[in-house]
């Protein structure tokens, strides 16, 4: 039976926060568990909140301020955190951010944050802190799981937001059936179905951002380990990413 488990830490993730012996004291994990955490607590633990007034906007993120009706020093956080700007349009920069991943924002995000004068960014480096959570874990509770790091991303071609993975440790991110049969017999030539982001979409159905839950752990799902995975499996290259070649 797959389940998928709360888990509610105590009060708000502050920077220098240990999250996993806070899990730790909030759940007993069982062998091949998956630990969704979602981004926002890495990145507060990690010290990613930056206080606007510290951010001098350039001369681009202004006139892109006025442009889109938006704060000049958030904007100037979205082009910090950018590698490219895909497309600016309706009121939303779409940047590829220096992950790699292809998001609105740069993922910069203000909600859920004490301070109203302050934002949130991406962690540093989501699948360095994958590992290093699964290390601890393993370490601390003699079980060998999986961690996912998410966040919630908008997709181009469909209404709604919805959770996808950006980091992993422990589990391969995607299941290729590539060359297997169907239950037909014909042979699949394309199908791989992400499972990391598909986990990352369960969990988020019990991690509501209003009730302080940041945690949730999937149990009873067969995955495939993967001692070295990494998020860049879940990447698409620029040549083959169609939402880049639409035209506008």
């Amino acid at each position: 039976m797959l389940s998928v488990i709360p888990v509610k830490l105590a009060g708000d993730i502050r920077h220098g926060d240990d999250i996993g012996s806070m899990i730790l004291k909030k759940i007993k994990l069982q062998g091949g568990d998956i630990i969704v955490v979602a981004q926002k607590a890495v990145s507060k633990a990690e010290g990613r909140v930056v206080h606007l007034e510290k951010v001098r906007p350039s001369r681009k993120a202004a006139r892109l301020a006025r442009e889109l009706k938006k704060d000049p020093r958030v904007v100037q956080l979205i082009l910090d955190e950018a590698k490219e700007i895909v497309l600016v349009k309706n009121g939303i920069i779409i940047t590829e951010t220096w992950h790699g991943l292809v998001c609105a924002n740069s993922g910069v995000d203000q909600s859920n944050l004490a301070d109203e004068n302050a934002a949130v960014l991406l962690p540093k480096n989501p699948d360095g802190i994958a590992k290093k959570m699964r290390s601890f874990f393993k370490e601390k509770s003699g079980r060998d799981v999986a961690v996912v790091i998410t966040d919630t991303f908008g997709r181009p071609f469909r209404e709604g937001q919805t959770n996808v993975a950006i980091g992993v440790a422990g589990i391969k991110p995607i299941r290729n059936y590539i060359g297997r049969k169907d239950m037909f017999g014909k042979k699949l030539h394309v199908t791989e179905i992400a499972v990391a982001d598909e986990i990352a979409s369960a969990a988020e159905l019990v991690m509501n951002k209003s009730d302080g839950v940041p945690v949730a752990v999937v149990r009873g799902y067969a995955y495939e380990k993967d001692e070295h995975a990494s998020l860049k499996r879940l990447l698409r290259g620029k040549k083959t990413d169609l939402f880049r070649h639409v035209k506008t």
